[in-house]
């Protein structure tokens, strides 16, 4: 049975999740998928990760070619003829960003098989490439940092700001495949001979296109935002979630990742990438990491992750499932109402006692206690469905939180 032999539109149609990748981002989607249709995801990764390790909504599959086209996709069509016989609706999403770019390049061969919600390769093309993102951003009247484009050989030149500087990938997909000994997901130079030692390292490697060299604005982890979008089918943004980000990750790969978010609702900001993103006529899910700059007013755009979030269970646990979004949109085929979530809520990866010890401002930790005492609080990996007569999976949450005690006390003092 192929995909358009389906009636899409029955309310009893069975589907199958496929998901690419093994993170915390892959078991918040599953876990979205099993909270809204009780049903478990087949997942797939290169290696096995404790995120999605012995869950019992999650079957992963480990394949180490499959960050490889060709095997992807031999992998991908067999499997959709196996979900297909049992006619079920396979529904395909990438949950890092190489695997989002994967599905995306090869969207035209994978949607015939798959419910693929993405945009195609050519708009891809031109918002990953940060110098080029940014160019649209100024194009449609949205902020970003002041940015230097620095090539492999440049002579080192001024900046038109001043240090400290923040320096990473224009391509972070490619930066990521040539692993190296104090490889670090951003980083930040306080002078010239820094900065002089920072790029020497990053070049000596088989990284070799543009680094973004940006003014460093000011601000502790909590001047952070992030934007949870879903445009529907017909390029119409269908549900916007902010959140504002208390605290993040600083292990030198994961630093920027948001461990504490709460929900927030600013009008003006969601109104602008709303138009932002109907304008380019952006379909799927879109994550933007914004930073709010005090000596302006402004919020400054970082990027645009071309998928849901890692941290996208802040979005599922304050009311915006978005397996259902996916599966109302492109399955049902409904007419969906545009959401914009208003009501604070509280996520968070780390424990509570992280929170409360690291959170600088004293009126965001009193905000949190407050949501914690009215029950508007989730985590990841918190799924009684998922531990409950799970003794490994409950083992693995247990020392997970218990290693972010020392994750932060190491990195933060």
């Amino acid at each position: 049975m192929n995909l358009d032999e389906f009636d899409l539109n029955k309310d009893n149609l069975k589907i199958q999740p496929v998901l690419l990748g093994g993170d915390i981002n892959c078991y918040s989607v599953a876990r979205a998928f099993h909270e809204a249709y009780g049903v478990a995801s087949i997942a797939f990764g290169r290696i096995e990760l404790g995120a999605t390790q012995d869950s019992k909504i999650i079957d992963f599959r480990i394949n180490k070619n499959m960050d490889k086209a060709d095997e992807l996709i031999k992998t991908l069509i067999k499997l959709s003829k196996e979900i297909r016989k049992d006619e079920k609706v396979p529904i395909l999403m990438g949950c890092t960003d190489e695997y989002a770019e994967l599905i995306i390049d090869y969207r035209d061969t994978l949607s015939e098989i798959y419910i693929t919600p993405y945009i195609d390769k050519e708009l891809k093309d031109k918002l990953i490439e940060k110098e080029s993102f940014y160019k649209m951003c100024e194009e449609k009247g949205l902020y970003y940092p002041k940015t230097y484009i620095f090539s492999k050989g440049d002579k080192i030149t001024d900046f038109e700001f001043s240090y400290p500087v923040i320096i990473k990938p224009s391509d972070s997909v490619l930066y990521w495949q040539f692993p190296f000994e104090g490889m670090n997901k951003v980083y930040t130079a306080k002078d010239k001979d820094e900065f002089v030692e920072i790029t020497n390292k990053i070049y000596s490697g088989k990284y070799d296109k543009n680094l973004i060299i940006q003014d460093f604005i000011p601000g502790d982890d909590s001047h952070m935002r992030v934007l949870t979008c879903y445009s529907d089918r017909n390029a119409k943004v269908k549900m916007m979630c902010l959140g504002h980000v208390l605290l993040e990750e600083h292990t030198p790969t994961g630093i920027g990742n948001h461990a504490a978010i709460i929900t927030e609702y600013d009008e003006d900001l969601m109104n602008k990438i709303k138009r932002f993103l109907e304008s380019i006529n952006y379909v799927g899910f879109s994550n933007f990491d914004i930073k709010f700059d005090s000596r302006d007013n402004k919020y400054k755009l970082f990027e645009i992750n071309l998928r849901q979030g890692r941290s996208n269970f802040y979005v599922t646990s304050s009311g915006n499932n978005i397996a259902k979004y996916v599966v109302e949109d492109r399955i049902l085929k409904k007419d969906l109402e545009l959401k914009l979530q208003k009501e604070p809520f509280y996520w968070h990866v780390v424990p509570n006692g992280v929170v409360f010890k690291y959170v600088k401002d004293e009126k965001l930790v009193k905000r949190v206690k407050k949501l914690i005492s009215e029950g508007k609080e989730a985590t990841s990996f918190g799924y009684n469905k998922d531990l409950s007569g799970n003794f490994k999976r409950s083992l693995y949450v247990f020392l997970y939180n218990l290693n972010h005690f020392k994750k932060y006390k190491k990195y933060l003092g």
